[in-house]
């Protein structure tokens, strides 16, 4: 069943110049990308994408660092994508992520691990939002 998922290459990966290998990445595996910008948070912006975790010990330095330079942001549509795209990343902690995924390949630390996917339907459609109008986004 076809589903949409929000996936960012974050300022550590833009910086490194990984946006072509995870794209890449992203394509092998199947995952279509129905709509891509490239974007600078605020630091309120990052502190509204991460309002979840608001009060959590590293949400002063997850919205720091995601506000710190630009992202790609993503929509990626797919069957399972966000399972498909979940196993693609791998664990947060780059250390225990298993080998050939974006984060054990790619990531410096624990915050630093390039790219961010949504855990669930519920929050890819609250992600989706509040980055894209459905005007920005390819269908099919």
């Amino acid at each position: 069943m076809k589903e949409r998922t929000l996936s960012i290459i974050k300022p550590d990966g833009v910086l490194r110049g990984l946006i072509g290998p995870v794209i890449s990445r992203l394509e092998k595996e199947g995952l279509k990308i129905a709509a891509m910008k490239m974007i600078t948070m605020t630091k309120d912006q990052a502190r509204g994408f991460y309002k979840v975790h608001e009060g959590k010990p590293f949400y002063e330095s997850v919205t720091d660092f995601m506000s710190s330079g630009p992202c790609v942001v993503m929509v990626l549509e797919a069957d399972d994508v966000i399972g498909r795209y979940r196993k693609l990343m791998g664990a947060t902690n780059f250390k225990e992520a298993e080998e050939g995924t974006i984060r054990r390949d790619f990531a410096t630390d624990i915050e630093k691990n390039v790219v961010h996917g949504s855990d669930s339907r519920e929050n890819a459609e609250y992600e989706i939002g509040y980055f894209f109008s459905a005007l920005e986004m390819a269908e099919g």
